[in-house]
């Protein structure tokens, strides 16, 4: 495996306005939740070094994804393979931040109930540079080379773009793709 089995979703824009739940849970829906149903895994292993959590400060973070959203979105990684999810605590700056991150995301792994994320957090859209990073990592994922997942139409055949609205703010929908640039960085 190699071009098109990586997908990198590379904030851009810095940290104002701020990246936090609502971006993080629409690139999962979008993005990183299609794509990993379809490739459909045996087991999940995420590297956690929670940087992106409430209490990292620029530049070790500056995000604001609360603990709660880390803990959802384990649960989400638990409906693929069968639940097989190993999370592997890596890095890290805030005691504090680690530590109500992972008995979140512990909390999921077990199986026991979550504190349910706020209903107008659900509501809210992603901020406008979110939006714009997830629909170039979009038409990256539809291009012929790079394409790989028939979540956007099978290799760049037709891509998919976000549109706001609706429940927790963008919505994946068809439509033809391009073939332009590539990012690079790390902060999922």
């Amino acid at each position: 495996m190699g071009v098109g089995y990586n997908i990198n979703i590379a904030w851009t824009g810095g940290v104002d306005p701020p990246i936090g739940d609502v971006e993080y849970l629409t690139a999962f829906r979008t993005v990183v939740m299609p794509i990993a149903r379809e490739f459909s895994p045996d087991v999940v292993l995420v590297s956690a070094g929670f940087d992106a959590v409430e209490g990292h400060q620029s530049p070790l973070g500056g995000y604001s994804v609360t603990a709660k959203c880390f803990g959802h979105l384990t649960k989400q990684l638990m409906t693929l393979a069968g639940g097989r999810v190993v999370l592997a605590l890596e890095g890290g700056h805030d005691l504090t931040a680690i530590c109500d991150a992972s008995e979140a995301c512990v909390t999921a792994l077990l199986g026991l109930e979550l504190e349910p994320l706020d209903e107008s957090l659900l509501q809210q859209k992603p901020n406008v540079n979110a939006v714009a990073t997830l629909e170039k990592v979009i038409e990256i994922q539809s291009e012929p080379l790079g394409g790989t997942w028939g979540s956007w139409g099978g290799g760049g055949h037709r891509g998919a773009a976000l549109t706001l609205g609706g429940r927790g703010g963008a919505q994946r929908g068809a439509s033809r793709g391009g073939t332009e640039g590539r990012e690079g960085g790390d902060n999922t």
